[in-house]
């Protein structure tokens, strides 16, 4: 099955005013389409996460996206394929890939996670 189709299941912090804002943006841009996104608040089920064979602390710190076969992307692929299902969204997806603006993103969204976790208590 291609990636860009079929189901996703995002794993995605729940008590993060910033992650529920941007799921809730990405939902009103993703409208109704035939490849659904599953939202899956991690919150409270670090055991359900490692079930899934993710781990509960790295969900906190990267995004993490299910696909219809189950494979988890991670990080920066997690994000462009989420963006990837959304036709608005594409072009951003495809700059997000680009090699020189991909790991600087990465760098950048780890060093603005660690500051919101460590304000977190």
């Amino acid at each position: 099955m291609n990636i860009f189709s079929g189901k996703l299941i995002v794993f995605y912090d729940g008590a993060c005013p910033v992650c529920v804002r941007d799921r809730r943006w990405y939902e009103k841009l993703e409208g109704k389409t035939e490849n659904s996104v599953e939202w899956l608040d991690i919150t409270g089920r670090d055991d359900e996460l490692l079930q899934q064979g993710i781990d509960p602390d790295k969900a906190l710190r990267e995004l993490h996206v299910k696909d219809a076969d189950g494979q988890v992307h991670r990080e920066m692929a997690a994000y462009i394929l989420l963006m990837s299902r959304v036709p608005v969204l594409k072009p951003l997806a495809w700059l997000i890939a680009l090699p020189i603006i991909r790991p600087t993103l990465a760098w950048l969204y780890h060093r603005w996670v660690a500051r919101r976790l460590s304000t977190r208590i």
